[in-house]
């Protein structure tokens, strides 16, 4: 089991950059690929952003690919969410997830297992 917090979100302004966190708990994190989620309110939760295990692959939504960028750090039990050129469109809730996999990136729901609380991200025009 691991236990995950967001951080990082906030208020700001559409062209503005955000970088979320997402910690785990443990000292297993590398055996787990992780994502990024987002909840806007009366929309269904979709997909962000995955990485894999050892942060070798990474696969971005089209919505979001070449603005926002996933990263982790092993060392530190550490996700990243580096979002640029943000839009009001990308307001939304934003949820860290963890998945025990052998290799690859997880790009549905469904396939995982374990969630963080979520951190706010408000994005005005």
């Amino acid at each position: 089991q691991v236990q995950l917090v967001e951080s990082g979100g906030g208020l700001v302004q559409a062209g503005g950059s955000l970088r979320l966190s997402c910690a785990a708990s443990g000292r297993t994190f590398s055996n787990y690929a992780m994502g990024w989620f987002r909840q806007a309110p009366g929309k269904e939760r979709e997909f962000v952003a995955a990485i894999s295990r050892s942060g070798l692959s990474t696969t971005y939504a089209d919505s979001v690919k070449g603005r926002f960028t996933i990263s982790r750090d092993n060392a530190k039990n550490t996700v990243y969410l580096q979002m640029n050129n943000l839009k009001p469109e990308d307001t939304a809730l934003y949820f860290c997830a963890a998945v025990e996999a052998a290799w690859g990136t997880r790009i549905s729901q469904y396939e995982y297992d374990y969630w963080g609380q979520g951190t706010q991200v408000t994005v005005s025009s």
